[in-house]
């Protein structure tokens, strides 16, 4: 085993009794042929209760793909969902279809922001295309801003992973891995939604 996969096996066992402890398995991390890691198989998911939910550990100003920047300040106050992912990720790409079936459903009502973990522009909008996905992503490969604010939830070199973040900027649901099924992900931000009305 090389330093790069026991340090891909080690953040992943960590983010297993980490944060989130109560999550009875870990998708298995794969690697593709550009020695990256994703995480294979189902996707696995979680909910934490109001109480036990915690916020990111910084705020972000990252760069999107198709130009500008957006904030995590921008975000604050509204339910929004982070999908954290790149181009040459299998998995990735099995879910781009259930991803933009549930934005597509939210449309105007929740934000959804991809964070490209590994590509540049380029190869993003080129997935984008060819995956019909039309929800904005951040390139967050040169400064890792995103992946350091969500790194108690997010394991390094480990997608993909879906986030859904509540009204107060903490992280209410976790799918690590494949997400099967748009209906697995609406019935986590509906549930988070409802939440205080």
């Amino acid at each position: 085993m090389n330093v790069r996969r026991l340090l891909i096996a080690s953040a992943a066992a960590a983010l297993a009794v980490g944060t989130l402890a109560g999550c009875t398995e870990t998708p298995a991390i794969s690697s593709d042929g550009n020695n990256t890691g994703y995480v294979s198989g189902a996707g696995v998911y979680k909910e934490i209760v109001p109480a036990d939910r915690t916020k990111a550990d910084a705020t972000f100003d990252a760069p999107l793909d198709s130009g500008g920047t957006i904030s995590s300040a921008s975000l604050l106050g509204k339910v929004h969902v982070l999908n954290f992912w790149y181009s040459t990720c299998g998995p990735c790409r099995v879910e781009a279809k259930q991803l933009e079936t549930a934005y597509t459903h939210y449309k105007g009502k929740i934000p959804f922001l991809g964070v490209n973990t590994y590509d540049q522009a380029p190869q993003a909008l080129v997935f984008e295309k060819t995956h019909h996905v039309t929800y904005p992503s951040v390139i967050d490969t040169n400064t890792a801003a995103v992946q350091y604010a969500y790194s108690k939830f997010v394991s390094p070199d480990a997608v993909p992973v879906t986030l859904v973040i509540d009204r107060h900027g903490r992280v209410a649901a976790r799918v690590t891995g494949e997400l099967e099924s748009s209906t697995i992900l609406t019935s986590l931000i509906d549930r988070v939604t409802a939440e205080g009305q």
